[in-house]
């Protein structure tokens, strides 16, 4: 393995505040089964309305009858606008993580953000993640979405690296499987202090206080 010359980061659950969490909170709010949201967006795949949101393919606000549909055919009552505004309200930047692309930066390294995104998102979010990012790459632009590898492709071409020479944070499993089948260094984020440490071992120097 190629020592990093860049750093790929999701965003929610990794440089935000986390969308399951939020996701979570309001299935324990409605009494819908722990999970549900994640597991129905998973079986429902590339037609579903969640898949189509984030490559671009509907608006918000056409997104919300779509996906309540879907989830009051699979049995359970859903507000997607109620359930997307405690998202939006988690989407928080966390300061240890911003100090931490900061002193990758600062070593030379590169940096980009790979998310899954919505329009409403990649408007609200643009205003800053230049500022902290070399690279963007966000799924509702590009027309793909993670785990499709061609979105990691495209960070890696815009970054100008080699996947070898490469670590990828993301806090979901199966977004960081193609990211590891191409050769990056991956990192499952669980919490802050978590990733940080595991993000210091891989590069070789201490970020923030992990």
């Amino acid at each position: 393995m190629a020592q990093p010359k860049a750093v790929i980061f999701d965003l929610g659950g990794v440089v935000m505040g986390s969308p399951l969490h939020a996701i979570a909170a309001y299935e324990r709010a409605v009494a819908i089964p722990s999970g549900f949201v994640n597991r129905h967006v998973v079986a429902t795949g590339a037609p579903g309305a969640w898949s189509r949101l984030e490559r671009g393919e509907v608006s918000l606000d056409a997104f919300y009858p779509l996906f309540d549909a879907e989830c009051e055919a699979a049995g359970y009552t859903v507000s997607a606008r109620a359930m997307m505004e405690r998202i939006a309200v988690e989407a928080q930047p966390r300061p240890r993580m911003l100090a931490a692309i900061r002193s990758i930066r600062a070593r030379g390294l590169r940096t980009a953000a790979l998310t899954n995104n919505w329009i409403a998102d990649g408007t609200r979010e643009r205003d800053w993640l230049g500022d902290v990012f070399e690279v963007v790459v966000e799924s509702a632009l590009e027309g793909i979405r993670k785990p499709d590898p061609r979105i990691y492709q495209i960070a890696l071409k815009r970054l100008g690296v080699a996947a070898t020479e490469t670590v990828f944070l993301d806090d979901i499993g199966r977004n960081l499987k193609p990211a590891r089948a191409l050769g990056m260094i991956t990192i499952k984020v669980e919490s802050e202090g978590q990733a940080l440490g595991d993000l210091s071992q891989a590069l070789g120097f201490a970020l923030d206080d992990a």
